[in-house]
């Protein structure tokens, strides 16, 4: 149970960090979005380069599989933030930030897709509930000047589902997760360096610190959940990853001025409901797991006596 705690409290100081990362972001100011991503990776990749070294880690990928499932997880990736990015200048900071919480319902579905993982009627349920609510902070209409970079926030979030899902292979034969961190950061870096060198923007010192911020935040983030996942599984914690929604509130009310509308409200309702109803449902079923179990031992101990 202290190693849940414990897990609890990493998730919810990621979220944190990832929150002055949106925060960061924005306050970097018009610069272009490649240019904002350039930055946040190159200062992300030297946090993953370091923990290469430290932890003597060789940088090798086995396989083409891997190698190619890492391509895609970085290209998918880079899209994602790409698009999280224009979406953070573009909108209110909360609804940025629930749009790229779009993920998690994105790896269901591309899980099913490509890694041919069962998908159940109740995973299907919450994935369309998911994308309604989505629609009540996007709100499709062309009269709408936000719809634009609602969608591209979107497409955002699909990315990173997909890159999500990707790590979920990866992660399953054999990948080192620093190995997959430091090669789409690298990748990401060369992704976005033509694109910056033809449109590079003079930065201020306070550009400057801004984007080291959001790199910083953003390792401090990676690190903070790396380490909730290894005290306890994502079953039992991943639900909490929704206090970056508190976190992007309060600081894009108090920076910016922003105060999300009734429609963004109703959405972030219904997609944080659903992740709830998912993480209750799926604790329930472990609980449920563990009781046979516990169970079966039991009547067999009585019969061996």
């Amino acid at each position: 149970m202290k190693n849940k705690y414990k897990a609890i409290i990493y998730i919810i100081l990621s979220a944190f960090s990832f929150a002055f990362m949106f925060a960061f972001v924005r306050l970097s100011g018009d610069l272009p979005t490649v240019q904002k991503t350039f930055f946040r990776n190159f200062v992300a990749l030297f946090f993953a380069i370091g923990v290469l070294k430290k932890n003597h880690i060789r940088f090798h990928i086995d396989g083409k599989k891997n190698n190619a499932v890492i391509f895609v997880r970085a290209l998918a990736g880079t899209l994602g933030m790409l698009g999280n990015f224009y979406a953070i200048d573009h909108l209110v900071l909360s609804d940025a930030s629930m749009l790229n919480k779009m993920s998690p319902f994105f790896v269901i579905i591309f899980s099913f897709i490509f890694l041919k993982e069962r998908l159940t009627f109740f995973q299907g349920f919450t994935v369309v509930c998911a994308f309604i609510g989505s629609l009540f902070i996007i709100k499709p209409s062309f009269q709408n000047v936000d719809f634009f970079p609602a969608l591209i926030g979107f497409l955002g979030g699909m990315g990173a589902g997909l890159a999500y899902a990707c790590v979920r292979y990866l992660g399953q034969h054999g990948v080192n997760g620093a190995v997959i961190v430091a090669y789409f950061s690298g990748f990401s870096c060369l992704f976005t360096l033509p694109f910056l060198i033809l449109d590079f923007h003079p930065m201020t010192i306070f550009q400057i610190l801004c984007l080291l911020g959001a790199g910083a935040g953003a390792a401090g983030g990676q690190f903070a959940i790396t380490a909730a996942y290894t005290h306890a599984p994502a079953r039992e914690i991943s639900v909490y990853d929704y206090s970056q929604l508190i976190f992007t509130t309060i600081l894009g009310y108090f920076l910016f001025g922003d105060i999300p509308d009734g429609w963004s409200f109703l959405g972030y309702f219904i997609i944080i409901a659903m992740a709830v109803l998912v993480f209750f449902t799926t604790m329930f079923g472990t609980m449920t797991a563990r009781s046979r179990t516990e169970k079966t031992y039991k009547r067999a101990f009585l019969l061996s006596r």
